[in-house]
């Protein structure tokens, strides 16, 4: 009763204690300085309209105090004093299941075992955030708990604009992060907006309620690295004592070791934030931790010669172990990256020499300085990679904006042609024509009991339902269905779940409705007891518009287009998404990809399959048919095989032009 009268009242009565910041728990680094006097006190005029007027002179001095130290207005004083953690759906005072559900799904993207910088309100990525402060977490709680069927919250970048009335039909919650006009999306525009506090990066599934702790790219991150090595390895051959060697431990990034795991490889990732490599060793996703580089040669010697399958956290410089591995002419199979180069001025990647601390003081004061340091460290890395690759090394961008980043760095990495990377983007590679353009991608779920019960009888559903599609599958995919069926038979015993009881796996649209009608029948009859809320990554065949990453194997010019990712948030408003959202950033940066995405109730009722036959369907063939239109040859067929079984889906395909004809008028 207390946790319920606590979340239910928005901006308490009276004025709470003033807080310090939990030393226990990793923080956001200090954003720059970047406002002027006058702008500094239209951030304070905007952080103050939340409170009675009564409590601006406290708190303005209070605010600016942050400001000045943090970069931001985080409001440390209104955290809550309950627990920060998803709890059962009935334990929270919602007068129906689907704000239940929200509110849920909020807290699990905010449990400090779950998200990154939990106090700034930071789910993943160094800057992907749930809200801005806390008044706008405090307010949207309260909406959701008075909200009835009749009504539709909006939320800007964080901030609850209101209950309007709308109706049944409708989505719950819809929102967008970070919308700004195309001329103001620079890297300095969101540091400014942000500090102002009306806008926010939202990243893929923080600021849209979806996040589900690493697991979802350790799948995603298991699919890429079980496929790379199938592209690099002769048949037969086993990735066991073969070197996946990568950078990355925080947030999304902290799942490579798991996945390498999973996958069967040697792992080696190198972090600089001896936190967050710590933080994943004692989570159980990686198995040992070296700080000493003569300790990491001697111990990656080892693994190769034994045929291991292990994975090393290394706390120190990526870029130093490629290049002592050069000098040691240690074979590497694989490379790529996943820091968070989409951020990389404000602590997504750190420039070599230099200390974690050290790093980050100069980031907050010095930034030019900093954004030079970490040019350099991107040339090198580059041209250290460039090495490993002339031995026979497969390099991959992993959709971090590594390439991008080192590009504009002036580093080593542009092709012959000068304006292809010299390296493929794993979605051009591998998620792309295998994955994509089928249709596959994450699709996920959370079990809103809690229970670990409901998530295993859920995974025993899943992989008996696409066992039974499997049997009539084209060759094309079945390679796919097997890689997910032993995914979820497994998922249980590779402990994947961190907060909330949910699960990911790859499924294309037939899947997915297939799946998600088995769920609402079980829930139905008591196979499990309590609703399941669906949704999936941005990170998909039709959520994202990404020319570097998702759409990077689009190659009719349109990859720089949007208009897949609206359509997509706004056809799943009006076929029964419980609430949707739409960013303006993700893995990639601010301003480098747009990303629509959903989430959606199954209560057991007719209502729920109604919605999820029509949603699900559009959410995926949405983007089959954008690539179809693209001529992606895998999309051609997976958009013809589902007219061939849906009548009222009617696609414009392509005719595809003879290129002699274009050879003979061009040349």
């Amino acid at each position: 009763m207390v946790f319920q009268e606590q979340i239910s009242q928005g901006i308490p009565n009276s004025l709470p204690a003033k807080k310090d910041r939990n030393s226990s728990v990793s923080h956001a680094p200090k954003r720059k300085d970047i406002l002027s006097s006058e702008e500094k006190k239209l951030a304070l005029r905007n952080a103050l309209r939340y409170f009675p007027t009564r409590w601006h002179k406290e708190l303005a001095a209070e605010f600016l105090g942050e400001l000045k130290e943090f970069g931001r207005i985080y409001m440390y004083r209104f955290m809550p004093e309950y627990d920060m953690h998803a709890r059962p759906i009935q334990d929270y005072p919602a007068k129906f299941q689907h704000a239940a559900a929200i509110m849920l799904m909020i807290q699990n993207n905010l449990d400090p075992a779950v998200a990154q910088h939990p106090e700034e309100l930071i789910t993943y990525g160094g800057n992907g955030a749930v809200f801005q402060n806390w008044a706008q977490y405090l307010l949207v709680m309260k909406y959701l708990c008075e909200m009835t069927e009749e009504q539709t919250l909006h939320i800007y970048s964080g901030h609850p604009m209101g209950l309007f009335p709308s109706s049944p039909e409708a989505p719950r919650v819809v929102v967008t992060n970070g919308m700004m006009i195309p001329n103001y999306s620079k890297h300095d525009d969101w540091e400014k907006f942000n500090a102002l506090g009306v806008t926010q990066y939202g990243q893929m599934t923080a600021g849209s309620f979806m996040y589900i702790g690493p697991q979802g790219i350790v799948h995603g991150t298991t699919i890429t690295v079980m496929n790379a090595f199938r592209k690099k390895l002769e048949a037969g051959i086993k990735p066991a004592g073969k070197i996946f060697l990568t950078a990355g431990l925080g947030g999304m990034s902290g799942a490579q070791p798991k996945a390498g795991n999973i996958a069967g490889c040697v792992t080696i990732c190198a972090e600089v934030n001896p936190a967050a490599a710590r933080k994943r060793h004692v989570q159980g996703w990686v198995d040992e931790l070296i700080e000493n580089m003569d300790e990491l040669v001697f111990r990656t010697q080892h693994a190769k010669h034994n045929e291991e399958v292990v994975s090393i956290a290394f706390i120190g410089n990526i870029v130093d172990v490629w290049e002592r591995f050069d000098a040691e002419n240690i074979f590497v199979e694989l490379g790529s990256d996943q820091t968070s180069l989409h951020n990389p001025w404000a602590g997504g990647y750190y420039p070599v020499g230099l200390t974690f601390e050290e790093s980050n003081q100069l980031m907050a004061e010095n930034p030019a300085e900093f954004k030079e340091k970490v040019q350099e460290t991107l040339k090198r890395h580059a041209n250290s990679i460039n090495k490993h690759v002339a031995k026979g090394t497969y390099f991959f961008d992993y959709g971090n904006a590594f390439l991008l980043e080192a590009s504009r760095a002036g580093a080593d990495v542009m092709a012959e042609n000068g304006i292809d990377f010299r390296y493929p983007s794993y979605v051009q590679d591998i998620l792309g024509p295998m994955c994509f353009d089928y249709g596959f991608g994450p699709f996920r779920w959370v079990c809103t009991s809690g229970k670990a019960e409901d998530l295993r009888k859920s995974d025993e559903i899943a992989a008996r339902v696409l066992k039974e599609i499997m049997q009539e599958s084209p060759a094309s995919i079945q390679q796919q269905m097997l890689d997910n069926i032993t995914w979820i038979e497994e998922a249980e015993k590779n402990n994947l779940v961190v907060g909330s009881q949910a699960r990911i796996l790859y499924a294309d649209a037939e899947g997915r409705s297939k799946i998600a009608r088995a769920f609402n029948d079980a829930i139905l009859i008591g196979e499990i007891s309590s609703p399941i809320v669906l949704g999936r990554d941005h990170h998909d065949v039709s959520g994202t518009d990404s020319p570097y990453r998702e759409t990077s194997n689009i190659y009719d010019g349109s990859k720089f287009t949007a208009d897949m990712a609206i359509h997509n948030v706004i056809g799943d408003s009006f076929r029964g998404a419980t609430w949707v959202s739409i960013h303006n950033g993700g893995g990639v940066g601010w301003g480098e990809v747009m990303n629509g995405g959903f989430g959606m109730l199954l209560d057991g009722t007719e209502e729920a399959e109604r919605k999820l036959k029509s949603m699900l369907f559009y959410d995926v063939n949405n983007g089959i048919a954008r690539r179809a239109w693209a001529r992606n040859s895998g999309s051609l067929e997976a958009i013809q095989r589902e007219m061939d079984r849906s009548p009222g889906l009617k696609v414009t395909l392509p005719n595809l032009v003879d290129e002699n004809i274009l050879g003979a008028i061009i040349g």
